[in-house]
């Protein structure tokens, strides 16, 4: 049969094909290690956290760099360790938080909504409104928040004389 010209070729292509399988199943168990994964991976992964996708304009190693931060503050998110981990991220300095969350007994619990201030000097690579869009969904939706940025108060933003724009 190996004589046949018509039989070796068409053999060759479900030899090829078998080769290729083989190939991607040894490499499998590296598919989710966020260092050696394809960038295109490193983004599915970050949908598979919940994360609404990252910039592909990011480098390669700024692209793993979020996705990494993200896993590791996913059992944080809504706390203020989570929320400043992820800012300082994004903003690339310091987050401050001010917040009226706590633990409290039975009645102590003060009396108003939840709220909290978030201060950066930057939005680091994202525009203003990106930066913002991060920030109200990360924070609970129970928590009135008030965003700052190098001193200015971006959210809530008043829309007229005594409203707030929600």
């Amino acid at each position: 049969m190996l004589s046949e010209d018509f039989f070796v070729r068409f053999v060759s292509i479900f030899q090829e094909q078998g080769g290729t399988l083989l190939q991607h199943a040894d490499n499998l168990p590296y598919l989710a290690d966020v260092d050696v994964t394809p960038t295109a991976m490193v983004r599915q992964m970050g949908h598979w956290l919940g994360m609404p996708g990252i910039d592909t304009s990011y480098p390669a190693a700024t692209q793993r760099r979020i996705l990494r931060t993200a896993a590791q503050t996913l059992q944080w998110r809504g706390t203020v360790r989570g929320l400043s981990r992820l800012l300082e991220l994004y903003s690339g300095g310091p987050v401050r938080v001010t917040e009226s969350g706590g633990v409290y007994g039975e009645g102590a619990a003060p009396d108003g909504p939840a709220w909290a201030v978030l201060e950066v000097d930057s939005t680091g690579p994202l525009s203003e409104s990106d930066f913002l869009a991060l920030v109200l969904d990360e924070v609970p939706a129970h928590v009135q928040v008030e965003v700052r940025v190098a001193g200015r108060t971006v959210w809530p933003v008043l829309a007229e004389e005594g409203e707030m724009a929600s």
